[in-house]
């Protein structure tokens, strides 16, 4: 059935030949009718002012919320364009809403709480949304298109950063013809600081999207001729005078195949070329103070009133999960500090700063199924996040918290409230009251609160805190006896369904939280490449 839009005055004609032609006979005469009195509106009339029962409002539970309630009246709202002097990005790749929850109930645990109540730092902020990480051409994404939606405002495929969702995965004549601008990039050329710090190596996806654009995610040290490598790309990044605080891992896509770093490991470059030497050349003016570090030392002996550029790559490869930097030959950083000490060399500049800070290795835990690792890394996040917030004003700097993609981590089993995020399931009995005893499935074995739906499989690599240490050996999916195996230690890996040589993404909604100039326009459930607009408008990066 089709509907035609028809001139108003004809509307209102119909609309009255209609009325007057469902009147069977003309009106009667009132001047003799007899007419009763008109019926009095029914209206509601209270008997008693409503009251809650004082127990109810005694509870604290209901005084929370009174008070939750009073603190989202008292948020001021900045819509104003510009009004971000800075903006922080952060990015917990693979941190989904299920991860989350088993971040906050671990964080909270580790204080000696129950778990459910406690609040991440971010959770504290006074904005939240949900965001779509579909790509263009995947329905479960992976993170460079979504890292491109977030920085560049715009979707693309799987795969490739930085370049629209027309150039083919791994088309490099095509790339050139399709390039994508970044929100780095909008602030380099404003005079802004610019600072990019991950845990991952610093030319993996979600940080590589800040500055480069290639087809192929994986050109980390080499690409085809006529394009160039993604670390060539960093240094050499044309707009305003570079990246100012480079942190992360990654020295072997920045060192010849010739050349050994200072824990052994050997560069990936086949050209020969030494990029770190190159960076320092191109900031040897004599007037610009450029400081390469590589280990825990000359993080802490860095002096922040001298420095102008700073490039710290902390491991061949990744960096080292949380709980395993300990392990680390050289020494490494945590997520926190390296937040602290990019704020600090950053706000040097009276223009602001953009930053964007991925805690990069909560996906990899997951790809392993290792949720320990995984959870760890994003409360030492939260702790990070915790740091940029006691560091800066919410008047003038936007920080936003969100996730690249989800994982299929599972939450389930109907656990007893307190029980460990990590442990078996030890459930209720019919008052309410935990069991003595784990629960048990129906193959009569116990199971775990946390779950992969696919993956490597369990295994029980006892203290081990590394998690690829998973990939050593096969994949062992399915159910296993887990009555006497330590379900919360460091090296035990969780079952999966679905055998796979590594966990897979999840293609639900993930999160985003934001503070300062412009939060509230992330409210709602939003696709992903609208936090680039949201970046834009608070910070005044586009005309």
């Amino acid at each position: 059935m089709q509907f035609y839009r028809l001139p108003l005055a004809f509307v209102t004609a119909f609309g009255l030949t209609v009325a007057a032609c469902g009147e069977p006979h003309s009106a009667p005469d009132t001047s003799t009718a007899s007419t009763a009195p008109a019926a009095e509106p029914a209206t509601h009339r209270p008997t008693e002012t409503a009251q809650l029962p004082e127990s109810q409002q005694s509870s604290g539970w209901y005084r929370d919320g009174q008070a939750a309630l009073a603190r989202a009246q008292s948020v001021v709202i900045n819509n104003e364009r510009g009004a971000a002097k800075n903006i922080i990005l952060f990015v917990g790749d693979g941190m989904g809403i299920s991860t989350v929850t088993a971040m906050r109930i671990l964080a909270g645990q580790m204080e000696g709480q129950s778990g459910e109540e406690y609040q991440l730092s971010f959770e504290t902020m006074p904005f939240a949304g949900l965001i779509k990480t579909y790509n263009t051409n995947q329905q479960t994404p992976d993170s460079a298109g979504t890292a491109t939606a977030l920085m560049a405002g715009v979707k693309t495929k799987a795969g490739v950063l930085n370049v629209d969702e027309t150039v083919a995965r791994g088309d490099c004549a095509a790339s050139l013809q399709h390039p994508l601008t970044t929100a780095l990039e909008l602030a380099e050329n404003l005079g802004k600081s610019t600072g990019v710090v991950s845990t991952a190596r610093i030319t993996h996806a979600t940080p590589a999207a800040t500055y480069a654009k290639v087809p192929e995610r994986g050109w980390e040290a080499t690409a085809p001729e006529g394009c160039k490598d993604i670390a060539t790309q960093m240094v050499e990044l044309a707009a305003g005078d570079g990246i100012d605080v480079i942190m992360g891992g990654g020295r072997r896509s920045f060192l010849p195949e010739e050349a050994e770093d200072l824990e052994g490991k050997s560069g990936k470059r086949t050209d020969g070329v030494n990029l770190i030497d190159a960076w320092k050349a191109r900031y040897n003016d004599g007037t610009t103070e450029a400081v390469y570090i590589e280990d825990q030392s000359g993080f802490d002996q860095l002096d922040v009133v001298d420095t102008d550029k700073l490039l710290g790559l902390f491991a061949s490869s990744h960096m080292r999960y949380e709980e395993d930097r300990k392990n680390d030959k050289a020494g490494e950083p945590s997520l926190s500090q390296m937040t602290a000490k990019a704020i600090e060399l950053l706000s040097k500049n009276d223009r602001g700063y953009f930053a964007m800070i991925e805690s990069g290795r909560i996906d990899h835990g997951h790809h392993a199924g290792s949720a320990y690792s995984a959870l760890t890394d994003g409360v030492e996040m939260a702790r990070a996040v915790q740091v940029a917030m006691d560091n800066t004003s919410a008047e003038d700097t936007l920080i936003i918290v969100t996730a690249d993609h989800s994982h299929v981590m599972t939450i389930a089993g109907y656990p007893t409230r307190g029980n460990p995020i990590l442990g078996k399931v030890v459930g209720n009995d019919e008052t309410g009251e935990p069991k003595d005893n784990v629960s048990l499935a129906a193959d009569g074995m116990p199971y775990t609160t946390i779950t992969y739906a696919n993956g490597l499989g369990f295994a029980d690599l006892g203290d081990s805190t590394n998690a690829d240490d998973r990939y050593d050996d096969p994949v062992n999916a399915g159910r296993h006896d887990l009555h006497d195996i330590d379900t919360e230690s460091s090296g035990f890996h969780q079952e999966s369904l679905v055998p796979l040589d590594s966990e897979t993404h999840g293609g639900e909604d993930v999160g985003v939280w934001a503070r300062g100039p412009g939060a509230h326009l992330l409210t709602g459930t939003k696709e992903q490449n609208v936090i680039f607009h949201v970046m834009v408008h608070a910070g005044g990066l586009l005309d």
